[in-house]
């Protein structure tokens, strides 16, 4: 007879201090794709902008799944969502995603958006999943300042 083990997840904001931890998780995550936006300097921007809305999930103090988010005043945004290969099918990636929702709609923010990569079908699948649903009516569009091209 076969014994499950269950893990204590831990879920928190995510810091600046979890950069690195993090980062390393995007880098290793099919279908998230890192820009010079996502440096030190830009993601600590962006949560200090956005205070509350981002977190993380730990097991044994080991970051296994983050979220980044943050709304301009208006619209809520959601980035690079992603759990270890290792602790994926937990329902962490879920729950990340419904801290984030819970964070923003707390803030005024009743409408979200995300991008997903064209490639990324693993990804479109958890959305999809997840209740979210592809917008026919827009065109992702995008401009960098010159020089920027991995802005």
């Amino acid at each position: 007879m076969a014994s499950t083990v269950m893990l204590k997840i831990n879920y928190r904001n995510m810091t600046i201090d979890d950069y690195d931890a993090v980062t390393a998780l995007w880098q290793q995550t099919e279908g998230v794709r890192l820009r010079d936006s996502d440096s030190r300097p830009s993601l600590g921007a962006y949560l200090a902008r956005n205070p509350g809305t981002s977190f993380v999930a730990e097991i044994d103090s080991e970051i296994v799944g983050a979220v980044l988010c943050g709304h301009d005043g208006r619209r809520g945004y959601l980035y690079h969502l992603a759990v270890a290969k290792a602790h994926r099918k937990q329902h962490i990636g879920k729950k990340l995603v419904e801290l984030a929702l819970t964070a923003i709609e707390q803030q005024g923010i009743f409408k979200v958006m995300i991008a997903v990569n064209a490639d990324n079908f693993s990804g479109a699948d958890f959305w999809k999943h997840t209740g979210w649903k592809p917008r026919p009516d827009l065109l992702f569009m995008e401009k960098t300042a010159d020089g920027k091209p991995n802005a």
